[in-house]
């Protein structure tokens, strides 16, 4: 796979404070602060996690610095036959569809792209690292060989208005304020720049103690209330969604998550039910959301919301 990542060397320039937002300063061991009245102008603020800057406002965010650790770019799922690997977790043939109409529309020759959670590739989103045009930059709370810097999505260390567009699929339902960091992401997008999110509705907790947050359609609407809607809807719908459930049951009356991947790999043929659910049935019961949208200044007043309901009640 190309990888069109953003050299760290070049990337530096671009590089801020995740409190104040000034110019970083490269040490051998790390970054600091240029601000000389900021808490991280001291030698050492944001240390290296092998080659990764750890650009967190430890103070301010719920990262633990002794929790930084590298990780590889895969999970179980990766690690399956690739049969049993497509039964498991199939493409993700909506966020495919939709990331290509993302890159369609970037400005210029050469766009900046931000993944928000980028440890691993996510499904469906391997367009953004083979498109040659791209200039990507992927952060997470980990490092790994598609992130260049560790930090905390609710302080972004760039500067306003840098990139073109951002990716953040599967995140949202881990972060403590999915508000301030939509906020953050409008906040570095460029004028008319784009988002792609996928976030969960109907989803058992995953990621234990940091999962937080699940969206209906109108919410997640309202979420991104500071876009102009592109295309939104269900990434995965009724069917999908009970093969969790049947998972999590297994799960629970028999203590085993293999148990209940196990069954899940065997009823995968229920994820075909939601071809047969129409889309507003399919919007009240998804097992998730999309969100394809433009960066605007207004943001969406409580009757736009409630107007905009799509499902079938």
């Amino acid at each position: 796979m190309a990888m069109p990542l953003a050299a760290l060397h070049d990337l530096r320039r671009l590089l801020v404070c995740p409190r104040c937002r000034a110019e970083l300063a490269m040490e051998p061991d790390g970054f600091r602060c240029t601000a000389a009245d900021c808490a991280h102008h001291r030698d050492g603020a944001f240390p290296l996690a092998g080659r990764w800057p750890v650009l967190v406002d430890f103070e301010r965010s719920v990262v633990n610095l002794d929790a930084v650790t590298t990780q590889g770019a895969g999970g179980r799922a990766e690690r399956l036959p690739a049969p049993l690997r497509r039964l498991v977790k199939p493409p993700n043939r909506v966020a495919a569809r939709n990331v290509e109409l993302l890159l369609r529309a970037l400005p210029g020759p050469a766009p900046r792209l931000l993944v928000v959670g980028g440890a691993t590739v996510g499904n469906g989103i391997g367009a953004v690292y083979r498109d040659p045009r791209l200039e990507v930059i992927g952060f997470d709370i980990v490092g790994s060989p598609f992130t260049q810097f560790v930090a905390d999505a609710h302080q972004i260390p760039l500067p306003s208005a840098c990139v073109d567009a951002v990716v953040v699929q599967a995140v949202l339902e881990h972060v403590l304020d999915p508000p301030g960091v939509v906020a953050e992401i409008h906040r570095v997008l460029r004028q008319d720049g784009l988002v792609y999110a996928e976030t969960p509705f109907l989803q058992q907790v995953h990621a234990g103690a940091h999962d937080f947050t699940r969206y209906t359609a109108s919410g997640h609407r309202h979420l991104f209330g500071r876009f102009e809607e592109l295309g939104a809807g269900a990434v995965a719908g009724p069917g999908t969604q009970l093969l969790w459930s049947v998972d999590h049951v297994v799960r629970s009356l028999t203590r085993s998550p293999t148990a209940g991947r196990g069954v899940r790999a065997l009823l995968f043929w229920l994820r075909a039910l939601d071809r047969l659910a129409p889309p507003d049935f399919a919007q009240d019961d998804a097992s998730a959301l999309y969100f394809l949208g433009r960066r605007r200044e207004r943001g969406m007043p409580p009757e736009e919301v409630i107007r905009y309901y799509r499902g079938a009640q």
